[in-house]
């Protein structure tokens, strides 16, 4: 009783805060044109908007680089790379990298704990019901290694990834471990080859890592068809190994 409570009283708290925020973002014209331009920058795709944005607050570049990122979590679908090319134009590989990595893993977190506390409506109303049906596929299929295999996959939505495991009974700490690891590579990949995203390299780089992503889906959609048609993907295999020998 004493446990339901509790989690009632925080739904309330959560729903609360989120209700402030909205009133704010509607009742404040200053807030209102705030977040409409942190949301026109990101949504440009343009890398050079993300960095002059983030280097006009000077010695505050790297706090507000961490609110975008978390601000890009909750507010899905907005890409989060570009923050992790920024980070890496802006502070240097490395010290990018760490500042993405963790800004990320704080992003994960809140959208968990918004899905595991105010459920599927309200994180159909963040993340949108398609990005959630996306991802809730490969829930089915994999369990828990679904976060792993998305966090490593760079155009599965990261933010319905996170929302989504809120809503199942996976632990946080698991969630939040598998996060990191999965994410990590990602981070360490963008952010090497964010500070030599200039001119005709970045259309390149950005060309290498549609392929790349490409390719992964690929071989996983490959790999879903053949646990759930093992019948057919045998008989063809068969079939290939009778053509084989009469050859």
């Amino acid at each position: 009783m004493e446990k339901t409570n509790k989690k009632s009283r925080l739904k309330w708290c959560v729903l609360g805060v989120l209700i402030a925020l909205c009133v704010i973002y509607f009742a404040v014209p200053s807030v209102n044109a705030y977040v409409n331009k942190i949301s026109a920058v990101l949504g440009s795709a343009n890398v050079d908007a993300v960095i002059e944005f983030m280097r006009s607050y000077g010695p505050y570049a790297m706090a507000i680089s961490f609110f975008l990122m978390v601000f890009s979590s909750v507010a899905a679908p907005l890409p989060a790379f570009l923050i992790t090319f920024a980070n890496a134009a802006i502070f240097g590989w490395w010290q990018g990298a760490i500042l993405s990595w963790s800004s990320a893993m704080a992003g994960a977190a809140v959208c968990f704990f918004i899905a595991r506390v105010l459920g599927r409506d309200t994180v159909e109303r963040f993340a949108g019901k398609g990005a959630i049906a996306s991802v809730e596929g490969y829930f089915r299929e994999y369990g828990s290694k679904t976060i792993l295999v998305c966090r490593l996959l760079p155009f599965v939505s990261f933010d319905a990834v996170s929302y989504f495991a809120g809503l199942t009974p996976i632990k946080f700490w698991p969630f939040f471990i598998a996060t990191g690891i999965g994410q990590l590579p990602a981070t360490i990949v963008y952010s090497y080859v964010g500070g030599m995203l200039t001119g005709g390299v970045k259309y390149f780089v950005t060309a290498l890592l549609c392929i790349f992503a490409i390719s992964i889906i690929v071989m996983i959609i490959k790999g879903m068809y053949s646990k759930k048609h093992p019948k057919a993907v045998g008989a063809q295999g068969s079939a290939e190994s009778a053509g084989d020998k009469n050859e």
